[in-house]
């Protein structure tokens, strides 16, 4: 089954981008903040992102939450003969289109498969690990869609604004019976956020390696440096759930991150 370029457009506008509107508020704004000629491929992708997270979390039975990122698994390995659905069709014809790589979804999936089992993380590297599998794939994977390949760049980019929200979902975890952070306390939580903030100024000097073409893709990271700063300086707010930013200022900051560059 193939999908033309106008039904795989249409289908980000009307079925892919209401997705991620309602599941992934931030990167939708980020979206719509980019040129109106390269949102349908952001959309598509970050629907998918959407779907392969939630995996491991719609069901409590393990069996069933690897039989749904298998299914995602499938779609990304032969993108050829995708299935029909919403978001799994588009997909496998921005992967063909934009030749996007196989490899980059799998290690986004092998990282969500360890979600099933909810294990914390025993140390700050295998939470790195984590981020740059997911948060990270996915940014290579956006400036991929755009013309775009820097890998490298984005693994920093994507790990850090991976961080940023995981901070920001620690109270929610924590409520579930999770521990989230592989050590509590405020100092390995302010030297976390401190990484976090290296690993985005490395790859801010290496902005250059990304085309302007696929710069839009960066936006999805916004937010992530007001919040690191934050947790680095005052890491009791993790916990507490008041790290989050005043709406005023999250709009402010993508105003700016779309008017100056991300």
């Amino acid at each position: 089954m193939s999908i033309d370029p106008a039904t795989a457009t249409a289908c980000a506008a009307t079925a892919c981008a209401p997705l991620v509107e309602r599941g992934d508020p931030d990167r939708f704004l980020a979206t719509m903040a980019a040129p109106p000629a390269v949102r349908p491929a952001l959309f598509v992708l970050y629907a998918a992102n959407l779907e392969i997270s939630r995996a491991p979390c719609v069901t409590k039975e393990p069996i069933v939450a690897q039989m749904r990122l298998q299914f995602w698994r499938d779609v990304t390995s032969d993108p050829a003969t995708p299935p029909a659905h919403e978001v799994a069709g588009p997909l496998a014809h921005l992967m063909t289109t934009r030749h996007l790589p196989g490899d980059l979804f799998e290690r986004l999936i092998a990282a969500r498969e360890a979600d099933i089992a909810q294990a914390p993380f025993p140390h700050a590297a295998a939470l790195w690990a984590y981020l740059e599998a997911t948060s990270g794939s996915l940014m290579a994977l956006a400036i991929r869609a755009l013309g775009g390949q820097a890998d490298a760049v984005a693994q920093d980019w994507g790990a850090a604004q991976g961080l940023a929200n995981y901070l920001l979902a620690v109270p929610a975890l924590t409520a579930l019976g999770r521990a989230p952070l592989p050590d509590g306390r405020p100092e390995a939580t302010a030297a976390l956020a401190s990484e976090g903030l290296l690993r985005l100024a490395r790859a801010r000097t290496r902005r250059h390696q990304v085309p302007a073409a696929a710069r839009p893709a960066l936006l999805a990271a916004w937010r992530a440096g007001p919040i690191l700063r934050r947790a680095a300086r005052r890491p009791e707010t993790v916990v507490n759930g008041h790290l989050d930013q005043s709406e005023f200022a999250r709009r402010l900051g993508l105003l700016r991150a779309s008017l100056l560059g991300p």
